[in-house]
């Protein structure tokens, strides 16, 4: 399936949300991923998010996409790459 997750923690959790689900999806955004995961990988991404967050003060939304050929993504001015940023 495809899915979109976006975030939005506390600053002393950004980096490790980040790192965690650079490990299964793409980074497209700031505080946003996207990508391909099977239902399996992401109920245990999502696990392990889970254990990393406050829930009484961070959010994760997961945007799961039936039909991928279906998504349209334009961007409009910088399209960000988190190589771009690291390399």
């Amino acid at each position: 399936m495809f899915v979109i997750i976006t975030y939005d923690v506390g600053v002393k959790r950004v980096g490790k949300v980040c790192k965690k689900l650079k490990e299964y999806l793409t980074w497209s955004q700031n505080s946003v991923f996207e990508g391909q995961i099977t239902k399996t990988l992401l109920l245990q991404c999502l696990d392990e998010i889970e254990s990393i967050i406050n829930p009484e003060v961070d959010s994760i939304y997961v945007y799961e996409v039936k039909n991928p050929n279906y998504i349209n993504k334009t961007a409009y001015g910088v399209e960000k790459s988190f190589d771009d940023l690291f390399l």
